[in-house]
């Protein structure tokens, strides 16, 4: 099956909002088989959206529109495709008594021109909504499958999840499972090499490579009459992987979805480590990182921006030899502050920065993307030199991204 997304906004045109719509769909689609072959965005205009829904049903068998449900004039998404289907649009009593319980569970009046999205194409399924007042639809009619959903992210999602995945699954008769292996430390082409074998198979389970800022992932997935037949076939292949690329791999995830420093702070409460940092360059950014894992604050004890010279040496320990001798921006200083730090913390590790992000401040000896990362921990310190590029933004992250890879090795080391 074919799929094409619609997406119906004025505000998305204007770049006043992000169509995720469009991304989780695609996501959601994939599993089951179906492929996207186009997203549309249009605007609140009647001829244009007609024009795009009328193009997206000569070409697709699925079509699924986001947005134009609401009670306005300009929401006019299920009008048109009644229009373009040739149905009659009929009001359900049903879906307007919801609407008018959900207005009074929040306090407030249900205005009369909500009455509006309770009109639909005759013969539609309608999908009511839990979480707004804009029910959606289904509506199957010339061998072509129109969804119409709400615009809101999160009503969308919780719409398409409970009512529309399972009918999809019907129609498919079976689904797609993908593991995704999320890599760090190893460029795509050597990667591409030493799973070259399952890359270049094309056999039942399919490995495809993708890179992304700093790191890259391998897509490995097969397709069964359930999702377990499918990871039957899945999950050898992501062993054998993982075997081959070693540490280098930091997760393995159901969705692309996935981050270096769930990795690292789901070493580190597992093992109930503690961790501390000290961070220059990054200003903050590796502690803000790790505080996105919940459940971290049983692993980070204390963080420091440790941005002056003077805060090194008050916070971290530095001798101000040291930083005569070397400067801020040095391995000798690095070393120093994770020494330190972890010396006055008491955290089993601890992860220091240090460089320059640019776009100034750089010297034909100690250029702009020169940075610094250092890990102590009970096994000795180390330091490693980074030559990053790009914007200050990029270096930063990139130096972000090696300093929780540390944590997160180092973290493995204590098993």
């Amino acid at each position: 099956m074919i799929a094409e997304v619609v997406a119906i906004g004025t505000e998305l045109l204007m770049g006043q909002i992000v169509n995720t719509d469009a991304q989780y769909l695609s996501r959601r689609l994939q599993t089951l088989g179906i492929s996207i072959y186009y997203h549309t965005t249009v605007g609140d205009n009647p001829q244009r959206m007609k024009e795009a829904i009328s193009l997206a049903l000569s070409r697709s068998d699925v079509v699924i529109t986001t947005g134009g449900l609401g009670p306005t004039q300009d929401d006019l998404s299920k009008e048109i495709v009644a229009q373009l289907l040739g149905l009659p649009m009929c009001f359900d009593e049903e879906s307007w008594q919801a609407i008018g319980d959900y207005f009074a569970r929040t306090g407030r009046v249900c205005p009369l021109n909500n009455k509006k999205q309770a009109m639909f194409a005759e013969g539609a399924s309608i999908l009511p909504n839990d979480c707004g007042t804009a029910p959606g639809c289904i509506i199957e009619h010339g061998g072509k499958v129109v969804v119409q959903l709400p615009g809101p992210p999160h009503e969308m999602a919780d719409m398409f999840d409970k009512q529309v995945y399972p009918r999809l699954t019907a129609m498919t008769g079976g689904c797609i499972a993908s593991r995704y292996v999320r890599i760090y430390g190893m460029g795509e082409s050597q990667v591409a090499q030493l799973c070259a074998r399952w890359i270049e198979d094309g056999g039942k389970v399919t490995v495809a490579p993708y890179c992304q800022l700093g790191e890259c992932q391998l897509r490995v997935t097969a397709r069964g009459e359930t999702e377990r037949d499918a990871l039957a076939l899945v999950m050898p292949v992501v062993d054998a992987i993982v075997a081959v690329l070693g540490d280098c791999v930091y997760a393995v995830t159901p969705t692309s979805d996935g981050s270096m420093e769930e990795a690292a702070g789901r070493a580190l409460t597992k093992r109930g480590l503690t961790v501390a940092t000290a961070e220059s360059c990054t200003g903050g950014m590796v502690a803000a990182k790790l505080v996105n894992y919940p459940g971290i604050s049983a692993a980070l004890g204390e963080a420091h921006v440790t941005y002056a010279n003077e805060a090194k040496v008050r916070y971290c320990g530095v001798r101000q030899e040291t930083l005569d001798a070397y400067g801020a921006v040095s391995e000798q200083t690095a070393r120093e502050m994770a020494q330190g730090l972890r010396e006055r913390s008491g955290a089993d590790i601890v992860v220091a920065t240090t460089g320059i992000a640019g776009p100034s401040g750089g010297t034909k000896e100690k250029p702009v993307g020169l940075v610094y990362v250092a890990c102590a921990d009970r096994c000795g310190t180390e330091v490693v030199r980074l030559n990053l590029g790009g914007s200050r933004e990029r270096i930063r992250t990139l130096a972000t991204l090696r300093a929780l890879d540390m944590v997160r090795r180092s973290a493995l080391r204590h098993e």
